[in-house]
């Protein structure tokens, strides 16, 4: 592993997990031990990695980079349709929102293995017209792009 810059990480032996709040195809970060106390206060992915990057930005630490390409996000429309067939298939996904929240990321992530698809927890295009059943296509996605500051 290196850091963004190329040089290589230390090598301290210190625990940590690789977060995709984004799926493979976005930004990945590094969590170590210390990452819990932002999720006990916020059990939210995003705001927890998002609290963890601006301390490490007012620590000094350089903007990420911009991904290669936009990652691809489904529309609100098509992601409460996702979690309405995940419900139908038995999810807990909590509130039918279209909001991508920890039970829903659960279930997709369940799908994913299911179906042999990248098990990233991101719901994709993909995933949608697996789920939506035989003879289903995945149509593009909108697509969001992550801005550093």
């Amino acid at each position: 592993m290196t850091y963004p810059d190329g040089r290589p990480l230390p090598n301290d032996n210190l625990p940590t997990s690789v977060l995709l709040p984004m799926g493979r195809t976005g930004p990945a970060f590094l969590a170590y031990e210390n990452f819990a106390a932002y999720t006990e206060w916020n059990n939210s992915l995003i705001y927890a990695t998002t609290a963890g990057y601006l301390a490490t930005r007012i620590a000094g630490a350089p903007p990420m980079r911009q991904p290669a390409q936009p990652v691809a996000q489904l529309q609100f429309s098509e992601m409460k349709e996702l979690q309405q067939l995940l419900a139908r298939a038995g999810f807990n996904v909590g509130k039918i929102d279209g909001v991508l929240g920890q039970q829903t990321r659960i279930a997709v992530k369940t799908m994913q293995q299911k179906y042999g698809i990248p098990a990233d927890s991101w719901p994709t295009a993909e995933l949608l017209a697996r789920m939506r059943g035989p003879g289903a296509q995945a149509h593009p996605a909108g697509t969001v792009m992550l801005r550093a500051r």
